[in-house]
């Protein structure tokens, strides 16, 4: 099981965009857990992954991607 956490802000288009490819992709990785986390209501998720701009990936405990990740970004992180 993969464990994907998307740090995310309100209004933030960029993490809307990561958060529609994320729900294109999901089908192809069944064993997926995403979890969305609001980090102005959870500022210590922020803190903990040292995230400088949203939205923030964080795959199996480690921050992968800050401030975006395209579609091709994220298969590649998750195949491997």
């Amino acid at each position: 099981m993969t464990e994907l956490k998307l740090l995310t802000t309100p209004g933030c288009p960029h993490c809307a965009g990561v958060k529609r490819i994320l729900e294109k992709i999901r089908p192809d990785f069944p064993k997926l857990k995403i979890k969305i986390v609001d980090i102005t209501k959870h500022t210590e998720e922020a803190q903990k992954y040292m995230l400088m701009s949203a939205p923030g990936v964080v795959i199996d405990g480690k921050l992968e991607f800050s401030g975006g990740a395209t579609e091709e970004q994220l298969r590649k992180k998750l195949k491997t």
